[in-house]
């Protein structure tokens, strides 16, 4: 929707600032953070500074937009002071904002930077975000409310993990414990149960359990999105599990000429992912607290990206290693060789793409999941492909890669390149304040 205003120093072509932040086309950052009237409080009348002393004691008095307010003082803002106009279009923020770094984090959501910060007569974001708070009155009379110098923030995305008591011990022990039992009690029954239809009903019932108690670890706890993962992740996400377990030995024999008989299983794939939903939920959780925590006492957007960005890398760290150990483990109880590149590569996709999507962030993780599915069902097609009359140069890419690392290279390059692109987007994503506040603020 076109807003029209009348014509203000703000839409200057003329001014150098207006060329740093908006091109040809694209809109105004100040326009949108301020709202319709920001072309008329941006005009500064005769004897008006750059500093902000005078404007946060002329804002403490009965002129600032009390929450909720509404009636002809709230259709149009102040004008005269461009923070005002900014803070009449979010007030609500401001009025229920128990920190200046969730200001910051909101304003820093909808695309402020410091430079844009510049327009509004301040050296960077957290400058303004303090400006704004400190100019809403509070009513000191409710002693109930936490000062501003506790510097509280919201409760996390993944609320019940930052509980305490049971809720505490039933999303960060006993949920995330169930798949790896689960599958290991399946593996247990079937090296026991007679080949026929009940072992094939059996191993259809405990595959179907441990999704459901997967599906449990990603509704409550630290891996909780807020809002459900799209149908596309959903299905990429069951295929690339699905290959880990049966499409390595689907596609060597597909390349020998078959499958003319029922492939090897990978079953040690299957419980070292399943036991892996463990150090998933931890690590997950060191990520989010940590990275509360260092909300909660940094002074500025910098200072708080700086100190995040070697807490994710050091939370993914920490779930490499126990995955590896874990499958390392399965694979000497099982009598099997350990696919630690593979599932490697397939558990830090799972987890970014996890973690993005609990901080907010769809579209990337959609897209790295379903590339890393589609090479691998491709791969998997041009050698089934090839068997068509003059089709036989469908499967080079293919059998040449086998021939030369075995087929869990194909999985392994899919999703290590999938993996790593996805680490590239959520270093900056997940180091933003934006991505730890209260959804309703973003």
């Amino acid at each position: 929707m076109t807003t029209h205003h009348a014509p203000g120093p703000l839409d200057a072509p003329s001014r150098p600032a207006q060329s740093a932040h908006a091109g040809p086309g694209e809109p105004d950052p100040v326009r949108s953070l301020a709202g319709p009237g920001a072309a008329g409080a941006g005009r500064s009348g005769p004897g008006s500074t750059g500093g902000t002393a005078a404007h946060s004691a002329a804002g403490t008095g009965g002129d600032s937009p009390a929450p909720g307010s509404a009636g002809p003082g709230a259709a149009s803002p102040p004008g005269g002071d461009p923070v005002k106009a900014l803070m009449h279009r979010h007030r609500e923020l401001c009025a229920r904002a128990v920190d200046p770094l969730e200001i910051a984090a909101a304003l820093e959501a909808h695309g402020m930077t410091d430079r844009t910060a510049a327009r509004f007569r301040h050296r960077d974001v957290f400058s303004l975000a303090e400006e704004m708070y400190a100019r809403v009155p509070r009513h000191t009379s409710d002693r109930s409310a936490p000062p501003a110098s506790a510097h509280a923030v919201p409760e996390p995305v993944a609320g019940p993990a930052a509980g305490a008591g049971p809720s505490r011990l039933l999303t960060l022990v006993l949920l995330p414990a169930l798949p790896g039992a689960l599958c290991a009690g399946l593996l247990a029954g079937l090296a026991q149960a007679p080949p026929g239809r009940a072992r094939t009903l059996a191993v259809m019932a405990g595959v179907l359990a441990v999704l459901s108690a997967v599906q449990l670890c990603l509704r409550h706890g630290p891996l909780r999105s807020p809002r459900p993962a799209g149908v596309a992740v959903r299905l990429a996400t069951l295929w690339l599990l699905g290959y880990a377990v049966l499409g390595d030995g689907l596609l060597a024999a597909a390349v020998r000429g078959g499958p003319d008989r029922l492939w090897p299983v990978d079953t040690a794939t299957a419980l070292g992912l399943s036991l892996g939903m463990w150090p998933a939920v931890l690590c997950a959780r060191l990520f989010t607290g940590g990275a509360r925590r260092r909300l909660a006492r940094s002074r500025g957007l910098g200072e708080f990206a700086a100190a995040t960005r070697p807490l994710l890398l050091a939370s993914l760290t920490c779930y490499l290693a126990a995955l590896a150990g874990l499958l390392a483990l399965a694979a000497a109880l099982l009598g099997a060789s350990p696919a630690l590149a593979g599932a490697g590569a397939l558990g830090a996709l799972l987890l970014l793409a996890r973690l993005l999507l609990v901080h907010g962030h769809r579209a990337t993780p959609t897209v790295a999941l379903a590339t890393a599915a589609g090479v691998e069902l491709a791969a998997l097609c041009s050698v089934l492909a090839s068997r068509l009359p003059g089709c036989d140069f469908l499967a080079v890419p293919a059998e040449t890669l086998i021939e030369v690392c075995g087929a869990e290279a194909v999985p392994t390059l899919a999703c290590a390149v999938a993996a790593f692109a996805l680490l590239v987007r959520a270093v900056p994503a997940l180091s933003r304040a934006s991505a730890h506040t209260d959804p309703g603020t973003r």
